[in-house]
């Protein structure tokens, strides 16, 4: 397709600007000032017409534009996973995708995109690895920039995130990470380095958890890293109830504390700054830095930005996620060439697993986007191959444990008129305060249930339909959430219960993966009965009274439950049997796998990296019925694959958004090539692997430099699954020649040109790698480390040369004792080739200290 042209974002505002900027500030009051640095409510910053400020919107974003509402009633376009998104090693497209994304923010009245994450993936076990890009710094910072400049050319801020250290989620809000300095500052550090100078975001947002005994809300890396050492001139703002001090998070460069309208700022700070404990330049400095942001974002009368975003139609908006989610599909195994699959000599498919007809485009959590529609493998399988090719479906296994959020399908409204609930929000004594008519099972309000219904008068949510049953057998339904509910079933409460977290469990935990209670029923095919579930809303303090202040704040401001409903289905053993026959029946059989919302979501980390339920097994039973079996995996994250040796073919899909079934089509017909490349390592075993659970309070980073593919070679290291880099197309490529340098000086940039040649019999994409190491150094490093990259393409028997720019800093490391940056002058080599482990150029070059 044709990508839509990004412009130059606008970076700094003139010195003209910036002059006004600070004549406006100076017409405020100490009240007014400190006014503006809490936010208004959950989504939104407090307008000030005294200086022509309006309410800026921010919005949850890495999987797409949310906006205020947190449901369906707001669709939004579900790009790739951030997983996915690197494994494309594609800059240009990533950019591109930032400026549809800014498109989409203008569409909902948002400014401020909370997102990148860039957080590395330390561990595979880490909550919100899916939301994350890679555990390299410098592919994590060089798709995060791209993804910087595509939002912020649409005059939309980006907020890169979380700073720092925020690479786990167990007791995310408490924790203290221990994290060696030489690992801080080349690793977890250098993304935010490049985004803030390379990629001039215009906002980061300070972490959860400490780091080396200090909260982020309150550490001094904020001003020592982001304003001494890199001069960022943007706005730093507080993860959602991060900020819990007055003066020590007011003294420190936290700018912004979000949500409000409550805060640890406000009152208690005015008088601070009155008491002489908290110096008001650094409450005129915080003010002028949210001025700037709104300036940036077109947000203040007279300071007009000429950034617009790039138009997109639905159509241009589908091709664009088909592209991208087809070239971040990574190919780990093709066994005699067994994809693409030839069209014409397909009559029967099986597309089996429970992945197939319903697929996870997004992860869970702050991620979530509601889109307008998804493509499911078997719908866009069936839609690319038509009626002359017979496609089957099994789901083979159901690995969830609990039951889901209710599909719109089994839904209808109690008086008839179509699908969906009614919900009605009533007081204590069961005045009617509001309605609203909604088109699914998931319900979250955040500090508002809407216009003109008054939030604290809001004692009960009920939420009443009629459910029909599309088969005849027995349905769980039920609800999910924490606090008091009530189920009733066809004019009969069956159940009145109060649903609580574990001991010391987070919230936000709970909130992902809700406790839930349920009830059985027996109906007939298209029978209909009807349902009213009742929750509390002030029964929430009853039942997290063992989790923190943060916890309970959130738990005030959040109403979040479901309402589940599960249609019957077979046991795991006769669905395993009836997928085994679908296969042996055909041609090929095509399972899709992955993990559930259970076990991959924001709020918690994994504790295992197996495939949920009995896939492994649904897996290898199918292939030994049909050797020609292709595995797609549809997790956000790395999984084990003991069987992986045994099948055709393994196509990893990520969390690919909405365009899934249609990118998997093109890719399993060659009418587009798998294109991604793995950002992070997968893992053929558990073994030593970093862990996410802190000891008394404290999570220790002793692996230290060694994360991912940088602990190759090192004593216990285990050889992976598939290696950082690796990906296979479909074509075959030979790696010429290496021309580097011989020589360069310390502080230098230098370019490296690889010459490659298509050996197969298609045209075809490869990504350059080019790695670093120091034989026989004395400082400590891995033994290899990204150095650069870069994307080239060529017809068959065609040549292509890659030139790939090696950055100063690929040589360097962070001296301790001098606190900087600092050259071990002497002989590198530059390695080339299509992964980590598979490197079959060198170069060795000199670089010098002067």
């Amino acid at each position: 397709m044709t990508r839509q042209p990004t412009t130059d974002a606008p970076s700094a505002p003139s010195a003209t600007d910036e002059a006004e900027l600070a004549r406006r500030l100076g017409v405020l009051t100490l009240e007014q000032k400190v006014g503006l640095l809490t936010g208004a409510d959950f989504w939104s910053l407090h307008p000030e017409p005294a200086v022509g400020l309006r309410r800026l919107v921010v919005s949850d974003g890495p999987a797409g534009v949310r906006g205020e509402l947190w449901d369906e009633r707001s669709p939004s376009a579900n790009v790739p996973s951030p997983t996915a998104l690197a494994a494309t090693w594609d800059e240009s497209l990533i950019e591109g995708l930032g400026g549809l994304l800014a498109h989409e923010a203008r569409a909902k009245g948002v400014d401020v995109l909370l997102a990148p994450t860039v957080n590395l993936h330390r561990t595979p076990y880490g909550g919100r690895h899916f939301e994350c890009f890679s555990e390299d710094p410098l592919l994590t910072a060089r798709i995060g920039v791209a993804y910087v400049r595509g939002v912020q050319s649409g005059g939309v801020a980006a907020t890169v995130k979380h700073f720092v250290g925020n690479d786990s989620e167990t007791q995310r809000m408490t924790l203290d990470a221990r994290i060696g300095e030489r690992a801080l500052r080349e690793l977890y550090l250098a993304p935010f380095e490049r985004i803030v100078g390379e990629g001039r975001v215009w906002a980061v947002m300070a972490a959860y958890n400490g780091v080396n005994g200090h909260p982020m809300t309150e550490s001094p890396l904020l001003r020592q890293v982001l304003h001494d050492d890199w001069d960022f001139d943007g706005l730093v703002m507080s993860d959602w109830f991060a900020a819990r001090t007055t003066e020590p998070s007011a003294r420190a460069a936290l700018d912004l504390v979000m949500p409000g309208p409550i805060g640890p700022w406000g009152d208690a700070l005015v008088a601070a700054v009155r008491k002489g404990k908290v110096d008001e330049s650094l409450v005129d400095d915080k003010v002028l830095r949210l001025l700037r942001l709104a300036a940036r974002v077109g947000a203040l009368s007279g300071i007009p930005t000429a950034a617009r975003p790039p138009h997109y139609d639905a159509a241009s908006v589908a091709a664009l996620l088909r592209e991208t989610a087809a070239a971040g599909f990574v190919l780990v195994r093709n066994e005699d060439a067994q994809l693409p699959l030839e069209r014409g000599s397909l009559h029967r498919v099986a597309v089996l697993g429970p992945n197939a007809a319903v697929a996870r485009t997004l992860g869970g959590g702050s991620a979530t986007v509601f889109p307008p529609y998804t493509v499911s493998p078997l719908d866009g399988i069936r839609g690319a191959l038509g009626d002359d090719v017979e496609v089957t479906h099994g789901v083979g296994v159901t690995p969830q444990t609990r039951v889901p959020a209710a599909a719109v399908a089994h839904l209808r409204h109690p008086d008839g008129s179509g699908e969906g609930v009614e919900v009605n929000f009533l007081s204590e004594d069961g005045t009617l305060l509001g309605s609203e008519r909604r088109a699914g099972g998931a319900y979250t309000w955040m500090g508002s249930y809407g216009p003109g219904v008054p939030v604290g008068q809001v004692a009960r949510v009920e939420v009443r339909t009629v459910i029909r049953a599309t088969d005849a057998g027995r349905y769980a339904i039920g609800g999910s959430g924490i606090g008091r509910f009530r189920l009733s079933v066809a004019g009969a409460e069956v159940f009145d219960v109060r649903l609580q977290l574990p001991p010391g469990a987070d919230l936000v935990e709970g909130l992902m993966t809700p406790p839930q209670r349920l009830h059985h029923v027996d109906l007939a095919e298209g029978e209909e009965t009807e349902v009213v579930l009742t929750h509390d809303t002030t029964s929430h303090d009853t039942v997290t009274h063992d989790v923190d202040s943060t916890d309970d704040a959130l738990g005030d401001a959040v109403t979040m439950f479901q309402l589940n409903v599960q249609p019957p289905h077979g046991s795991d053993d006769e669905e395993i049997e009836r997928a085994v026959a679908l296969a042996r029946e055909a041609d090929v059989a095509v399972v899709v796998a992955g993990t559930t919302e259970e076990v991959e979501s924001e709020g918690f980390d994994r504790d295992s990296l197996a495939l949920p339920g009995r896939q492994d097994e649904l897996v290898r039973r199918v292939a030994e019925a049909n050797p020609r079996t292709v595995v797609v995996v549809n997790s956000g994250a790395p999984v084990l694959l003991p069987w992986s040796e045994e099948v055709a073919a393994v196509l990893l899909a990520w969390f690919p958004g909405q365009e899934f079934g249609n990118a998997l089509a093109d890719v399993l017909l060659g009418i587009a090539e798998p294109g991604g490349r793995l950002p992070t390592v997968w893992p053929a075993s558990e073994q030593g692997l970093p862990a996410t659970e802190p000891i008394d309070g404290v999570l220790a980073y002793d692996e230290g430099l060694f994360i991912g593919y940088r602990g190759d070679g090192r004593t216990g290291s285990q050889p992976p699954r598939y290696a950082f880099g690796h990906g296979l197309g479909y074509t075959t490529w030979d790696f010429v020649t290496i021309d580097a340098p011989s020589e360069v000086r310390s502080g230098v940039d230098l370019d490296v040109e690889v010459r490659i040649r298509n050996t197969g019999t298609r045209h075809g994409k490869e990504v350059v790698q080019v790695y670093a190491g120091r034989p026989g150094g004395a400082v400590e490093r891995p033994v290899r480390w990204l150095a650069g990259f870069a994307v080239v393409e060529a017809a068959p028997g065609e040549e292509a040369v890659a030139t790939v720019t090696v950055d100063a800093r690929a040589f360097e490391h962070w001296d301790i004792e001098v606190g900087g940056w600092a050259v071990e002058s002497g002989t590198f080599t530059l390695e080339a080739g299509p992964s980590s482990t598979t490197l079959p150029l060198a170069a060795d070059i000199v670089v010098g200290t002067s």
